[in-house]
């Protein structure tokens, strides 16, 4: 019997409608966070009882229209990884924490992974989420509720939590 469940690869119909799903949100995150500096924190939980971690660092601006992203390869990391968990499969649960560099603390919001999609994280949860560890450097965070996010179906999409 093996240490951890394995994992089991999803079809690719419905990695390619998450991945559909994952552009949406991003868009759509985007659009709500607005002008600023900005760090998305994505947090998965896998069926085999791991933990996978991945971070971007974004610069927004809409006069003009400008997305800079600090580094390609977090972004993709990110991305792919949204994909993972608004597929499902392979992911039992998933946290996305926005964080906006703003004067005097930053702000937090964030979303939770629940059928496909991501849903606005009730503010007491996210208040324990930010809390820095014990004897970690940290800065303290003010969280906000997060806006729901439009949700843009696909009536071809296809999997178990689609």
């Amino acid at each position: 019997m093996p240490a951890r469940p394995e994992l089991t690869r999803p079809a690719d119909a419905a990695i390619a409608a998450a991945m559909s799903r994952t552009l949406t949100a991003l868009a759509a995150l985007l659009q709500v966070l607005g002008d600023g500096e900005h760090t998305l924190n994505l947090v998965a939980e896998r069926t085999d009882d791991t933990f996978v971690r991945a971070q971007a660092d974004l610069s927004i601006s809409t006069a003009p229209l400008r997305l800079a992203v600090l580094d390609e390869d977090d972004y993709c990391a990110l991305r792919t990884l949204l994909v993972f968990a608004l597929e499902g499969s392979t992911v039992r649960s998933a946290v996305l924490i926005a964080t906006t560099a703003t004067e005097p603390h930053p702000r937090a919001c964030g979303w939770t992974v629940r059928n496909g999609w991501l849903h606005p994280m009730d503010t007491a949860e996210l208040q324990q989420a930010v809390i820095p560890c014990p004897g970690a450097p940290a800065v303290r965070r003010e969280v906000y509720d997060a806006p729901v996010l439009p949700r843009i179906t696909d009536t071809d999409e296809e999997g178990p939590r689609g």
